[in-house]
């Protein structure tokens, strides 16, 4: 029986996605027969089909997919009288193992699993609500700019394994060994074998043209090197490895240069969101946490009823499992991982810039709870005091929290 909800739609299908092809279950409004067919991933495959079908129904088509974004979404988004329901893959898989026992699966049966989810629990599977496309833009550039960064790490973490091999004094020396004075001083002097050949004025000239706090060092680290020993003369381990070194020196360089661009970009549209003034008001946020929260909580104030909607989303919120005389309280695992890296991330930022978040992660600490889960508390509290802000569009004002604290005698603020 379909919902009050759904009488708006002529036509209901569906989809079981894959790379090569779409395998399709379409139902429509005056009728309970099911049809099934396959269509092809290409765009003019999607077009064709969408076209042919609007053409035999006359009206608003629903369709139910296994995802909130991707190649198949963005193509139906195109089409006005399409409204996509995304299906969470889990309950998909769990819905489909309550009718089959024996865990088989197949891509028409699964599109019509899809299409009865929607059906029969409209109040569950609801349709998608685009944002603006300003703040679409700003979600899918700091994921992006993350991605970049965690590859940077990954590298930088093979490059340091690779100098370990044949060149560990330069680990010595550089406290940083990310960035691009580090990546260059590699691309120029890949051994200890070519820092002895070079003249120190030269050595010299590469650190004070850069500027910085590696000016003092200079005489400190030209020395160091000069008088430094070969871990091995063995060809078959240097020459591999200064490649593999410059190789990856080269990658960071690239990657740093790339993140840049980035920063720039979110930067830049960040600063034309309305509340871009109220989540860059947040302690130790900064440039880069700041958009993150922003496309985290989003733009509608009715997204969410409250503080506990947005931590279950975030994976702050831990689960309780009851059975009888058990209780088990665990680890949020179905969450958007980004989102709870964002706000673990800030959590910990915050702790040097917010006098009460450090009173209250020292006193995790100190009650003997591991650094991610005191993080993780922290970031469940402040969740709270941000829901609060961004529901009322009011700017974050650290000594006003303070003195409510205060007045509550919170033993935060109180000692």
């Amino acid at each position: 029986m379909k919902s009050v909800h759904l009488n708006k739609y002529s036509a209901f299908v569906g989809i079981d996605w894959a790379d090569q092809k779409h395998d399709i279950c379409v139902q429509l409004a005056e009728s309970d027969e099911r049809e099934f067919s396959q269509i092809g991933s290409s765009p003019e495959s999607i077009s064709a089909w969408l076209e042919e079908l609007h053409l035999q129904c006359q009206g608003k088509i629903a369709i139910a997919v296994e995802l909130k974004q991707g190649p198949i979404v963005y193509a139906l988004q195109q089409f006005d009288y399409v409204t996509i329901f995304p299906v969470e893959p889990t309950t998909l898989a769990r819905y489909r193992e309550t009718f089959s026992l024996s865990a088989a699966k197949d891509d028409p049966t699964d599109a019509q699993y899809a299409l009865e989810l929607m059906l029969r629990y409209p109040d569950k599977v609801k349709p998608l609500e685009l944002e603006r496309e300003e703040l679409r833009t700003l979600k899918r550039l700091v994921e992006s700019r993350r991605k970049f960064v965690n590859d940077r790490r990954r590298l930088a973490n093979r490059l340091i394994c690779c100098l370990k091999h044949y060149y560990p004094q330069i680990l010595e020396l550089f406290a940083h060994r990310d960035t691009d004075l580090f990546c260059e001083f590699i691309l120029r002097w890949p051994s200890l074998q070519f820092v002895k050949a070079a003249q120190k004025r030269t050595i010299r000239h590469f650190f004070n043209k850069r500027g910085g706090p590696c000016v003092p060092r200079t005489e400190l680290r030209i020395q160091a090197l000069y008088q430094a020993r070969e871990l091995t003369d063995d060809w078959a381990v240097l020459m591999p490895h200064q490649l593999e070194a410059m190789a990856l020196a080269g990658q960071l360089l690239h990657l740093s240069k790339a993140i840049r661009i980035y920063d720039k970009e979110v930067k830049a549209l960040f600063n034309t969101m309305p509340d871009a003034e109220l989540f860059g008001s947040l302690p130790g946020a900064g440039a880069c946490l700041a958009p993150r929260l922003l496309v985290a909580f989003g733009e509608k104030r009715e997204r969410f009823s409250s503080a506990e909607d947005v931590q279950q989303l975030a994976g702050i919120a831990p689960v309780t499992q009851r059975s009888g005389k058990k209780c088990w309280v665990h680890f949020r695992w179905q969450c958007s991982k980004f989102v709870r890296q964002s706000f673990v991330e800030w959590a910990e930022k915050s702790v040097n810039y917010s006098t009460w978040a450090c009173a209250y992660y020292q006193r995790s600490r100190a009650a003997g709870k591991p650094h991610q889960v005191a993080v993780r508390a922290l970031a469940f509290k402040w969740i709270r005091v941000l829901y609060r802000c961004w529901k009322s569009h009011t700017l974050y004002d650290e000594e006003r929290y303070v003195q409510q604290l205060q007045l509550r005698g919170s033993p935060l603020v109180t000692g």
